[in-house]
């Protein structure tokens, strides 16, 4: 029993995951930036189980024009979208649906109102994606992780 709890120490914080924050607002200034950033990194190590380290948060901002609902171009309001890059299988329903809750949380308290803010989490495989030139199956064999 000890031995498979210290496996699952070892496990939590060692995952990458990429963060991209699409907000509609090309001068969004940069300390709502930076809290988006902050924020989301923030997010991965606590619903997640990231490592914050392993965390790459890119906040881009498009104009409204740019940005389409419906077939057409947003007008009125502010809108955003998040989607999360994880590793598939290594977290749990209530883990992902705690990172949704919370990061369109984030988002409200950060932006104001919005008129839709979408969250979505991608499981990608292992080999699939990874950091620093390693895939996630790589680093996990490297680091003697099991998943």
């Amino acid at each position: 029993m000890r031995s498979g709890a210290h496996r699952q120490q070892r496990q939590v914080g060692r995952d990458h995951v990429t963060v991209t924050v699409t907000v509609t607002d090309p001068a969004l200034p940069a300390d709502v930036r930076r809290t988006l950033a902050e924020g989301m990194t923030g997010l991965a190590v606590s619903a997640l189980r990231k490592s914050g380290a392993r965390t790459i948060v890119h906040v881009d901002l498009v104009p409204a024009e740019r940005y389409y609902v419906d077939g057409r171009p947003l007008t009125g309001g502010l809108d955003a979208h998040v989607e999360a890059t994880i590793t598939v299988g290594t977290n749990s329903a209530a883990e992902k649906a705690a990172f949704i809750a919370e990061a369109g949380d984030l988002m409200t308290k950060a932006l104001g109102p919005l008129a839709r803010c979408g969250v979505a989490p991608h499981e990608l495989h292992p080999e699939s994606y990874g950091y620093d030139g390693v895939t996630q199956f790589d680093f996990y064999r490297r680091e003697g992780i099991r998943r």
